[in-house]
Protein backbone atom coordinates (compact mmCIF):
# COMPACT_ATOMS: atom_id res chain seq x y z
CA UNK A 1 0.00 0.00 0.00
CA UNK A 2 1.41 3.37 -1.01
CA UNK A 3 0.94 6.76 0.64
CA UNK A 4 1.01 10.18 -0.85
CA UNK A 5 1.26 13.90 -0.22
CA UNK A 6 -0.20 14.50 3.22
CA UNK A 7 -0.36 16.60 6.31
CA UNK A 8 0.81 14.61 9.32
CA UNK A 9 -0.31 15.32 12.87
CA UNK A 10 1.74 14.54 16.00
CA UNK A 11 -0.45 11.46 16.46
CA UNK A 12 0.46 10.16 13.02
CA UNK A 13 -2.68 10.75 10.93
CA UNK A 14 -2.12 11.33 7.24
CA UNK A 15 -4.33 12.00 4.25
CA UNK A 16 -3.02 10.35 1.09
CA UNK A 17 -3.08 11.48 -2.56
CA UNK A 18 -0.17 10.07 -4.74
CA UNK A 19 2.27 7.14 -4.84
CA UNK A 20 5.91 6.86 -3.71
CA UNK A 21 8.86 4.73 -4.70
CA UNK A 22 9.14 2.13 -1.94
CA UNK A 23 12.93 1.98 -1.99
CA UNK A 24 13.19 5.71 -1.41
CA UNK A 25 11.17 5.50 1.81
CA UNK A 26 14.17 4.35 3.83
CA UNK A 27 17.69 5.07 2.61
CA UNK A 28 20.89 3.18 3.42
CA UNK A 29 24.34 4.73 3.08
CA UNK A 30 27.48 2.85 4.07
CA UNK A 31 30.70 4.75 4.65
CA UNK A 32 33.46 2.39 5.78
CA UNK A 33 32.46 0.77 9.08
CA UNK A 34 29.44 3.04 9.65
CA UNK A 35 25.99 2.64 8.07
CA UNK A 36 23.41 5.42 8.09
CA UNK A 37 19.72 4.54 7.85
CA UNK A 38 17.42 7.45 7.00
CA UNK A 39 13.63 7.59 7.33
CA UNK A 40 12.75 9.42 4.13
CA UNK A 41 9.15 10.65 4.02
CA UNK A 42 9.97 14.21 5.10
CA UNK A 43 6.77 15.82 3.79
CA UNK A 44 4.81 13.46 6.09
CA UNK A 45 7.14 13.74 9.09
CA UNK A 46 8.26 10.18 8.23
CA UNK A 47 4.94 8.56 9.16
CA UNK A 48 5.42 4.78 8.93
CA UNK A 49 3.30 3.02 6.29
CA UNK A 50 3.34 -0.69 5.48
CA UNK A 51 5.56 0.05 2.49
CA UNK A 52 7.97 2.04 4.65
CA UNK A 53 8.09 -0.75 7.24
CA UNK A 54 8.86 -3.30 4.52
CA UNK A 55 11.72 -1.19 3.24
CA UNK A 56 13.04 -0.68 6.77
CA UNK A 57 13.09 -4.45 7.32
CA UNK A 58 15.04 -4.87 4.06
CA UNK A 59 17.62 -2.32 5.15
CA UNK A 60 17.97 -3.81 8.63
CA UNK A 61 18.36 -7.30 7.16
CA UNK A 62 21.16 -6.07 4.89
CA UNK A 63 22.95 -4.46 7.82
CA UNK A 64 22.39 -7.58 9.92
CA UNK A 65 24.26 -9.73 7.42
CA UNK A 66 27.27 -7.45 6.94
CA UNK A 67 30.43 -8.31 8.84
CA UNK A 68 32.22 -5.02 8.11
CA UNK A 69 29.92 -2.68 10.06
CA UNK A 70 30.95 -1.39 13.47
CA UNK A 71 28.14 1.12 14.10
CA UNK A 72 24.80 2.18 12.63
CA UNK A 73 23.22 5.64 12.69
CA UNK A 74 19.42 5.84 12.40
CA UNK A 75 18.02 9.26 11.57
CA UNK A 76 15.06 11.00 9.96
CA UNK A 77 15.05 13.38 6.99
CA UNK A 78 13.09 16.60 7.27
CA UNK A 79 11.46 18.10 10.37
CA UNK A 80 10.95 14.89 12.40
CA UNK A 81 12.48 11.51 13.12
CA UNK A 82 9.02 9.96 12.67
CA UNK A 83 5.46 10.98 13.53
CA UNK A 84 4.60 7.31 14.10
CA UNK A 85 2.28 4.89 12.39
CA UNK A 86 0.16 5.99 9.46
CA UNK A 87 -3.10 5.67 11.37
CA UNK A 88 -5.11 5.13 8.19
CA UNK A 89 -3.51 1.66 8.20
CA UNK A 90 -4.12 0.69 11.85
CA UNK A 91 -6.13 -2.53 11.89
CA UNK A 92 -6.32 -2.64 8.08
CA UNK A 93 -5.29 -5.87 6.33
CA UNK A 94 -4.72 -6.05 2.59
CA UNK A 95 -4.07 -9.82 2.69
CA UNK A 96 -5.82 -12.88 4.11
CA UNK A 97 -3.97 -13.02 7.41
CA UNK A 98 -5.08 -12.79 11.04
CA UNK A 99 -4.24 -9.82 13.23
CA UNK A 100 -2.02 -12.03 15.38
CA UNK A 101 -0.13 -13.40 12.38
CA UNK A 102 0.34 -9.88 11.01
CA UNK A 103 1.64 -8.55 14.33
CA UNK A 104 3.93 -11.52 14.95
CA UNK A 105 5.40 -11.19 11.47
CA UNK A 106 6.26 -7.58 12.22
CA UNK A 107 7.72 -8.61 15.57
CA UNK A 108 10.06 -11.10 13.92
CA UNK A 109 11.48 -8.20 11.92
CA UNK A 110 11.53 -5.93 14.97
CA UNK A 111 13.79 -8.42 16.73
CA UNK A 112 16.58 -7.27 14.40
CA UNK A 113 16.92 -4.15 16.52
CA UNK A 114 17.78 -6.44 19.43
CA UNK A 115 20.07 -8.81 17.53
CA UNK A 116 21.97 -6.42 15.26
CA UNK A 117 25.68 -7.35 15.45
CA UNK A 118 26.79 -3.73 15.98
CA UNK A 119 25.39 -0.81 18.01
CA UNK A 120 22.63 1.43 16.66
CA UNK A 121 22.81 5.13 17.58
CA UNK A 122 19.53 6.99 17.00
CA UNK A 123 19.35 10.71 16.22
CA UNK A 124 16.00 12.03 17.47
CA UNK A 125 14.53 15.35 16.43
CA UNK A 126 11.07 16.80 15.97
CA UNK A 127 8.27 14.29 16.47
CA UNK A 128 9.24 10.82 17.75
CA UNK A 129 5.92 9.05 18.02
CA UNK A 130 4.37 5.65 18.65
CA UNK A 131 5.99 2.65 17.03
CA UNK A 132 8.92 4.73 15.81
CA UNK A 133 9.60 5.83 19.39
CA UNK A 134 9.33 2.22 20.55
CA UNK A 135 11.79 1.02 17.93
CA UNK A 136 14.21 3.77 18.88
CA UNK A 137 13.96 2.58 22.49
CA UNK A 138 15.12 -0.88 21.38
CA UNK A 139 18.35 0.55 19.98
CA UNK A 140 21.60 1.01 21.87
CA UNK A 141 21.85 4.79 22.21
CA UNK A 142 19.49 7.72 21.68
CA UNK A 143 20.75 11.28 21.30
CA UNK A 144 18.07 13.97 21.12
CA UNK A 145 17.97 17.39 19.60
CA UNK A 146 16.34 20.10 21.69
CA UNK A 147 13.32 19.94 19.35
CA UNK A 148 12.60 16.26 20.04
CA UNK A 149 9.10 15.50 21.36
CA UNK A 150 8.31 11.90 22.23
CA UNK A 151 4.94 10.27 22.76
CA UNK A 152 3.02 6.99 22.77
CA UNK A 153 -0.44 8.00 21.47
CA UNK A 154 -1.71 4.50 20.69
CA UNK A 155 -4.38 4.54 23.41
CA UNK A 156 -5.94 7.61 21.76
CA UNK A 157 -6.44 5.50 18.65
CA UNK A 158 -7.92 2.60 20.61
CA UNK A 159 -4.87 0.32 20.46
CA UNK A 160 -1.79 -0.37 22.60
CA UNK A 161 1.95 0.05 22.07
CA UNK A 162 3.08 -3.31 20.72
CA UNK A 163 6.75 -3.13 19.70
CA UNK A 164 8.48 -3.71 23.04
CA UNK A 165 9.15 -0.06 23.73
CA UNK A 166 7.04 0.11 26.89
CA UNK A 167 9.13 -2.67 28.44
CA UNK A 168 12.32 -0.79 27.61
CA UNK A 169 10.81 2.46 28.89
CA UNK A 170 9.86 0.65 32.11
CA UNK A 171 13.47 -0.47 32.50
CA UNK A 172 14.77 3.06 31.92
CA UNK A 173 12.29 5.25 33.73
CA UNK A 174 10.18 3.01 35.96
CA UNK A 175 6.53 2.08 36.16
CA UNK A 176 5.19 5.58 36.79
CA UNK A 177 6.71 7.23 33.72
CA UNK A 178 5.95 4.26 31.46
CA UNK A 179 2.31 4.23 32.64
CA UNK A 180 1.99 8.00 32.25
CA UNK A 181 3.12 7.96 28.63
CA UNK A 182 1.33 4.72 27.62
CA UNK A 183 -2.02 5.53 29.27
CA UNK A 184 -2.32 9.24 28.47
CA UNK A 185 -0.40 9.69 25.21
CA UNK A 186 1.15 12.89 26.54
CA UNK A 187 4.25 14.50 25.03
CA UNK A 188 7.66 14.12 26.68
CA UNK A 189 10.25 16.73 25.73
CA UNK A 190 13.96 16.16 25.23
CA UNK A 191 15.05 17.48 28.64
CA UNK A 192 12.57 15.27 30.48
CA UNK A 193 13.68 12.30 28.39
CA UNK A 194 17.27 12.91 29.44
CA UNK A 195 16.23 13.23 33.08
CA UNK A 196 14.62 9.77 32.90
CA UNK A 197 17.53 8.20 31.03
CA UNK A 198 15.53 7.70 27.84
CA UNK A 199 18.16 9.65 25.91
CA UNK A 200 21.78 9.99 26.94
CA UNK A 201 22.36 13.49 25.59
CA UNK A 202 20.42 16.55 24.42
CA UNK A 203 22.11 18.86 21.93
CA UNK A 204 21.11 21.86 19.81
CA UNK A 205 19.35 20.81 16.62
CA UNK A 206 22.19 22.15 14.49
CA UNK A 207 24.70 19.95 16.33
CA UNK A 208 22.74 16.68 16.25
CA UNK A 209 24.22 15.19 13.07
CA UNK A 210 27.77 16.02 14.12
CA UNK A 211 27.42 14.65 17.63
CA UNK A 212 25.79 11.42 16.47
CA UNK A 213 28.47 10.94 13.83
CA UNK A 214 31.18 11.45 16.45
CA UNK A 215 29.57 8.90 18.77
CA UNK A 216 29.31 6.36 15.94
CA UNK A 217 32.94 6.91 14.99
CA UNK A 218 34.01 6.51 18.61
CA UNK A 219 32.21 3.17 18.83
CA UNK A 220 33.53 2.06 15.44
CA UNK A 221 37.12 2.79 16.48
CA UNK A 222 36.94 0.55 19.58
CA UNK A 223 37.92 -3.15 19.40
CA UNK A 224 34.97 -4.89 17.74
CA UNK A 225 35.02 -7.93 20.01
CA UNK A 226 35.14 -5.77 23.12
CA UNK A 227 32.08 -3.82 21.95
CA UNK A 228 30.34 -7.11 21.18
CA UNK A 229 30.96 -8.43 24.70
CA UNK A 230 29.85 -5.17 26.33
CA UNK A 231 26.57 -5.30 24.40
CA UNK A 232 26.17 -8.98 25.25
CA UNK A 233 26.37 -8.13 28.95
CA UNK A 234 23.76 -5.40 28.58
CA UNK A 235 21.51 -7.73 26.59
CA UNK A 236 21.62 -10.37 29.31
CA UNK A 237 20.48 -7.73 31.80
CA UNK A 238 17.50 -6.48 29.85
CA UNK A 239 16.66 -7.97 26.46
CA UNK A 240 14.90 -11.16 27.57
CA UNK A 241 12.28 -9.12 29.45
CA UNK A 242 11.66 -6.99 26.36
CA UNK A 243 11.23 -10.08 24.20
CA UNK A 244 8.71 -11.55 26.65
CA UNK A 245 6.83 -8.26 26.58
CA UNK A 246 6.73 -8.29 22.78
CA UNK A 247 5.16 -11.76 22.80
CA UNK A 248 2.51 -10.62 25.31
CA UNK A 249 1.81 -7.45 23.34
CA UNK A 250 1.09 -9.46 20.18
CA UNK A 251 -1.67 -11.37 21.96
CA UNK A 252 -3.03 -8.28 23.68
CA UNK A 253 -3.11 -6.20 20.49
CA UNK A 254 -4.90 -8.92 18.51
CA UNK A 255 -7.52 -9.06 21.28
CA UNK A 256 -7.89 -5.28 21.12
CA UNK A 257 -8.55 -5.39 17.37
CA UNK A 258 -11.29 -8.01 17.97
CA UNK A 259 -12.86 -6.18 20.94
CA UNK A 260 -16.27 -4.54 21.04
CA UNK A 261 -14.77 -1.37 22.50
CA UNK A 262 -12.43 -0.96 19.52
CA UNK A 263 -15.32 -1.45 17.09
CA UNK A 264 -17.40 1.05 19.11
CA UNK A 265 -14.60 3.65 19.05
CA UNK A 266 -14.35 3.44 15.25
CA UNK A 267 -18.13 3.55 14.82
CA UNK A 268 -18.49 6.54 17.13
CA UNK A 269 -15.82 8.49 15.25
CA UNK A 270 -17.44 7.70 11.92
CA UNK A 271 -20.86 8.76 13.23
CA UNK A 272 -19.59 11.85 15.07
CA UNK A 273 -20.86 10.82 18.51
CA UNK A 274 -19.51 9.94 21.93
CA UNK A 275 -18.50 6.27 22.25
CA UNK A 276 -20.27 3.96 24.70
CA UNK A 277 -17.57 1.57 25.93
CA UNK A 278 -18.50 -1.67 27.68
CA UNK A 279 -15.05 -2.85 28.75
CA UNK A 280 -14.96 -5.87 26.47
Amino acid sequence: MHDDDATTTPGGEVATTSAEDDRSLVLLDIDGPIATITNNRPSKHNAMSDAMDSRLWEVLAECHERTDLRAIIWRGAGPSFSSGRDTTQIGVRTEDISDLEFIERGHRATQMFLTMPCPIVVALHGWVVGGAFERALLCDLRIAAESARMMLPEVVHGVIPDSGGVARLFQMAGHGVAADLALTGRVMGADEARMHGVVSRVVPDGDLATVVQEVAEKIASAPAFTVKMARRTLAHLATSEVQRSIAEEALAQSMVFASSDYAEMKAARTEGREPRFRGR
